[in-house]
């Protein structure tokens, strides 16, 4: 209890204020995610515009309150990402003793990967976390003798809001395959009351229709459903070996917005222990999951290369079952003596030392210092909103819908032709301007490219320009 309420305490802090220190610039996904959910409205709902609803609700809210900053974009990650770590510790816990579920939950739950998908703005987050709350819930109707209709209530309206969420349609045929190959599960199905089962199945069946009527009205939809916006059969194999790069590039030479390696290399080993002891006793279920959703990854990672973090959730089971495998090697040494057993506990606490500690420190100092990585993303909006008052904002950058969003909560006026104004931003580039005098160029931190402001006044006297 003591370790739980440590672990807690400390994912929880990390959690809100890691994204103040690391990532704090916005990447371009995390810019067209925060555009799209703001003007989010009843009439695009209506219309079929349902893709990754959840999440850009919670968005919109968030950016509507707080105004447009690069932490209030990532505030619905960070919230998700709290109760993802939570779902994760819980799924462990229901596997696992509670000292393997305790080691292995402080492995994942403090890792680069899981920070960064936590301090992003991107409904990316919603790729794991709809498997992992669905896992839980399915553990805790696996469980129990006679399992509380609750449970598979909750069971039904998780899966029905996970299918608006970009290849979740695929995990709910996934699931259902799994059942239907396991007798034990098959067994637990028909036990269940036969009311709770009758009314998941409405809503399923009514989600689905929902989804249907979406994709008649929007065909679209389906593409970003199933596959991707602009996904193509050729690049299959491409965007894995692209997914892939991350997950065994030792030298962080990436260009990505991901930090290589995404799992670090005695986690990885672990991952490696864990999946060779699952090879006795595949065919039962704790063991052949972790297993079958690494497939599942690798598949979804064909159709988008950024799919790879779902190897978040397998890697979690896989790392647990390598603990557990380690753990019950050593105390089968010495089945008798409590002084080696508790000698187990420095090689222990120094293996996990040198993996959590550099894997934070990787992602505070990678995310500001790794050019490749640091790159991608843009401090544009934190400089604006630190260097402009009320000033008019000329933006040409395509990025005109995101900037306007500034004008609810700023007094810059935001727009992408230039009227008669007496000063005047011109965000990206230096320009020549009739009867304007350059006065001021605002730069970021940034190494390359760092002249993000170019701060014009406006002058009757200037000739020639």
């Amino acid at each position: 209890m003591i370790g739980y309420i440590v672990l807690g305490l400390a994912f929880t802090t990390l959690l809100f204020i890691l994204p103040l220190i690391a990532q704090h610039g916005l990447s371009e996904a995390e810019m067209e995610s925060a555009t799209s959910s703001y003007y989010l409205g009843k009439n695009g709902i209506l219309n079929g515009d349902l893709v990754d609803l959840p999440y850009r609700v919670l968005q919109k809210f968030s950016i509507m309150i707080f105004g447009l900053s690069a932490y209030v974009i990532k505030l619905p990650s960070i919230l998700i990402g709290l109760l993802l770590g939570f779902l994760l510790i819980l799924l462990l816990n229901r596997w696992f003793k509670s000292n393997v579920s305790l080691l292995a939950s402080c492995l994942i739950v403090l890792s680069t990967p899981f920070l960064f998908l936590a301090g992003s703005g991107t409904p990316l987050i919603m790729l794991v976390f709809w498997p992992t709350f669905l896992l839980w819930i399915g553990s805790k109707i696996q469980g129990e003798k006679r399992p509380k209709p609750l449970y598979s209530f909750v069971f039904a309206i998780v899966l029905l809001l996970s299918i608006f969420t970009p290849y979740m349609a695929y995990f709910a045929i996934f699931c259902i395959l799994f059942v239907l190959s396991q007798p034990h599960l098959r067994f637990i199905v028909k036990e269940l009351p036969k009311l709770p089962l009758c009314l998941i199945s409405l809503v399923v069946i009514a989600g689905f229709v929902v989804l249907g009527i979406s994709i008649y009205n929007h065909p679209g939809t389906i593409m970003e459903l199933l596959f991707a916006k602009d996904f193509q059969l050729d690049n299959f194999f491409g965007n894995i070996t692209t997914g892939l790069a991350p997950l065994f590039s030792w030298h962080n030479s990436l260009e990505s917005v991901f930090l290589a390696p995404l799992i670090s290399l005695p986690t990885f080993i672990l991952a490696l222990i864990g999946l060779f002891s699952t090879t006795k006793g595949f065919f039962a279920s704790r063991n052949s999951i972790a297993t079958l959703l690494l497939v599942f990854c690798l598949v979804i990672t064909g159709f988008n290369p950024n799919a790879i973090i779902f190897s978040i959730l397998p890697f979690s089971i896989l790392i647990a079952h390598g603990i557990k495998y380690l753990l019950e090697k050593w105390y089968g040494l010495f089945p008798e003596n409590p002084y080696a057993r508790i000698s187990a506990l420095i090689p222990l606490t120094i293996l996990f030392a040198i993996i959590i500690i550099p894997s934070l420190l990787q992602y505070i100092y990678g995310y500001r210092y790794n050019p490749n990585v640091a790159n991608e993303f843009s401090y544009n909006l934190e400089v604006i909103k630190k260097n402009l008052n009320d000033e008019t904002l000329l933006v040409k950058d395509g990025h005109y819908n995101f900037y306007k969003i500034l004008e609810e909560s700023t007094d810059l006026k935001v727009v992408d032709q230039l009227n008669k104004e007496e000063r005047v931003a011109i965000l990206g580039s230096s320009e020549e301007l009739e009867k304007y005098k350059l006065s001021q160029i605002i730069t970021s931190p940034m190494r390359d490219n760092s002249d993000i402001i170019y701060l014009y006044t406006y002058s009757d006297n200037v000739e020639g320009e």
